[in-house]
């Protein structure tokens, strides 16, 4: 017991005992505040300029904008604070190989837009649920992966965002970890509630450029504490923790650390794991998951879809630099903290028994920045969690409202599902701060090897159904749903083993069962894969072949068929429901009814809203703050107007040409990279 109440045994420059010494000045605290101002400036000025009250404007923006703030969304998206936290971390711990990921996604973000986008984009969905009921038809796929989905977000990205972004909050101002994650979260839904998707765009815009800005200046300065690349190399093998057991090989650098591909049978990321094991969750990640769809559906034209794509691509390339490197130098100069090798230790430094390795980033940031600069890597981890978390909170709305809410609602109002898509989000957060002590115990305190370990145990057999109902005709809702069941189970069942065999720290005996001791993860996404694969094609092939209505538009061979009577049911659902209804009314966009003589009789749906007249004014700006329109309002009066035509996939021809050439030169960039740090 003394052992966590005295200081560290070491008296290092880096040492423990330093740390919570380092804390935002005055400075510091006005950039962050300026920070603050500036997002709320571009966030309300994207509220102002958005129609925010309809469905395709809240959830997709409208289907209106362009490629520069499609990319930087996706990239924003993509990058929250857990990359930060856990890239760097993993760089730290173990070297460069978990930058495979991230360069995996440099091909994967551009099958999104060449492949499974112009299908999507065909069958004129606006989330994946209610792509895969069109195209197996039923409902229990749909409803399986709205549940699904809304789970895997809780357990591989609310949580680790919001856990990363706290630890940088606790170790730079040294709150309690809950304090931090409840003040993140009520910035971060403000906004989300309220502006929907076209302000979680333009502010991820604005955070991409604060994040690369406040990033690269903390990429240098950390170079010139090492003597650049050629310092880092020789350093790395030589930060080691001065308190250590001698008979193990506990706080030792791994000698492959500057290697992507690693042994197959005994490293952390086996070589053939990392191109096949990787790529299927990847594939699921950036082609099938609704935050990242989302955006890319909000474009106005394939054209900038495909650029959006393409600019993700590029930036792609930044978080081996950003993030991994500065990892491996923080432990370069912190070797006390960042690789602690002792459990009371560790526990002192940060309070995770299991490795410190996640606290190297905002180690540099803290310790290595000077006043205002501090501030603003402040700014940019925090621009990172709200980007991400925002766009997870929008999506996840989406997914509950358009497939969840509908199906039990089915007569649900436009003005109805803008509220319930609102609270819903609410309600995420509280879920997933339960979630967050699991997130901090897991897998030796490497934040990133959590993320993709849960990933691989639960994202393969999505990705196998989703191609397959993209790419072969042939199958059908009988073989798509038994492979997502059976492979599901076979996930579930290795990921509850994984946190109930929890993997031996390096002093300790590998007493785990076999499934876990000698198949890596990234091996069992691959087993999984091909086994869902199996079961999809057997259950397929011995039923009966799918309606041409489950086809039509809806895969890569009939993208262009002409569109048959029931998708365009589908997509008017909501007016057909109402025209049918026993006294024929209609119910117009915001929610309010007309009768059979056309006339607006919403104002008879309530006394209240008769009495309340003179309150109209702040009941209004209310109303506006959360995109939702008065229901007496005039624009109410008029018939709602008919949906644009968004499914069309004609492209200029010569902009096409300059968007495929840069596909060849992006893909020629990532080959180059995996080549040269193979």
């Amino acid at each position: 017991m003394e052992a966590t109440t005295q200081s560290p045994p070491f008296t290092t420059a880096g040492s423990a005992g330093a740390f919570p010494q380092q804390s935002l000045e005055a400075v510091d605290i006005v950039v962050l505040v300026l920070y603050f101002i500036f997002v709320l400036a571009v966030g309300l000025w994207s509220m102002w300029k958005t129609n925010r009250s309809t469905v395709d404007g809240y959830f997709l923006a409208g289907k209106n904008m362009i490629w520069w703030p499609v990319g930087a969304s996706l990239f924003a998206s993509n990058v929250g604070s857990g990359h930060f936290i856990g890239l760097a971390g993993s760089g730290a711990a173990s070297g460069i190989a978990v930058t495979a990921y991230e360069w995996n996604g440099m091909f994967i973000v551009l099958l999104l837009a060449w492949l499974f986008l112009p299908i999507y984009i065909s069958s004129g969905v606006t989330t994946m649920p209610e792509y895969l009921k069109r195209r197996f038809g039923g409902k229990r796929i749909q409803i399986y992966i709205a549940v699904l989905y809304l789970f895997i977000y809780i357990f591989t990205k609310i949580s680790v965002d919001m856990y990363a972004g706290a630890v940088f909050i606790q170790q730079a101002l040294h709150w309690d970890l809950y304090v931090a994650v409840v003040l993140l979260l009520a910035i971060t839904a403000l906004y989300t509630v309220a502006g929907g998707l076209a302000a979680v765009i333009y502010t991820d815009a604005l955070q991409t450029v604060i994040m690369l800005i406040g990033a690269l200046i903390l990429m240098v300065f950390s170079f010139i504490q090492v003597d650049g690349w050629e310092g880092l190399q020789d350093k790395y093998f030589d930060a080691i923790p001065t308190v250590r057991d001698t008979n193990t090989t506990c706080g030792l650098p791994r000698q492959d650390a500057f290697h992507l591909f690693r042994d197959p049978v005994t490293s952390d990321l086996p070589w053939p794991g990392v191109l096949v094991g990787m790529t299927v969750p990847s594939i699921w990640y950036w082609c099938t998951d609704q935050v990242i769809v989302q955006r890319s559906l909000s474009a106005r034209n394939m054209l900038h879809a495909k650029g959006g794509s393409l600019f993700a691509s590029y930036m792609k390339v930044l978080p081996f630099f950003m993030m991994v490197l500065p990892g491996m130098i923080s432990r370069i100069l912190y070797p006390d903290e960042v690789a602690c090798a002792d459990p009371d230790i560790c526990t002192q430094v940060c309070g995770n028994a299991l490795g410190c390795s996640d606290i190297a980033y905002p180690m540099l940031v803290m310790k290595l920045l000077p006043v205002g600069l501090r501030g603003l890597m402040m700014s940019v981890m925090i621009a990172a969690l709200m980007s991400s978390l925002t766009s997870i909170f929008n999506s996840s709305s989406t997914i509950f409202t358009m497939d969840l809410w509908r199906y039990f609602r089915p007569r649900a109002s436009e003005w109805e599902l803008m509220i319930v898509g609102r609270v819903f989000v609410l309600v995420l957060v509280v879920i997933s701060v339960l979630w967050i002590p699991l997130v901090q115990a897991s897998q030796g305190g490497q934040l990133f090897i959590y993320i993709q370990s849960i990933s691989s145990y639960l994202q393969p057999p999505i990705a196998i159904v989703f191609m397959a109902g993209c790419f072969w005709k042939r199958a059908n809702e009988k073989g798509a749903f038994w492979g997502l069941a059976l492979g599901m189970l076979s996930g579930c069942i290795r990921m509850v083993l994984d946190f109930v065999y929890t993997a031996p720290q390096c002093n300790e005996e590998d007493t785990r069962p076999a499934v876990l001791k000698y198949i890596h993860y990234l091996y069992y996404s691959v087993i999984l894969s091909v086994f869902t694969l199996i079961v999809v094609v057997v259950v397929s092939l011995a039923t009966e072949p799918p309606d041409k209505e489950n086809i039509t538009r809806l895969t890569w061979y009939t993208r262009f068929d002409k569109p048959v009577q029931r998708a365009l049911e589908i997509k008017t659902v909501d007016n057909d429901r109402d025209s049918s209804s026993p006294d024929s009314q209609q119910v117009n966009r915001d929610g309010s009814y007309r009768g059979e003589n056309g006339h607006d009789e919403g104002q008879e749906l309530s006394t209240m809203e008769d009495s309340h007249k003179q309150d109209s004014k702040v009941k209004s700006a209310i109303l506006w703050i959360c995109g939702l329109k008065r229901k007496n309002e005039r624009d109410s009066q008029e018939p709602p107007k008919p949906e644009l035509n968004t499914c069309s996939l004609d492209e200029d021809p010569c902009m096409k040409h300059i968007v495929n050439a840069n596909l060849i030169i992006c893909m020629c960039i990532a080959v180059f990279l995996w080549a040269y740090f193979a």
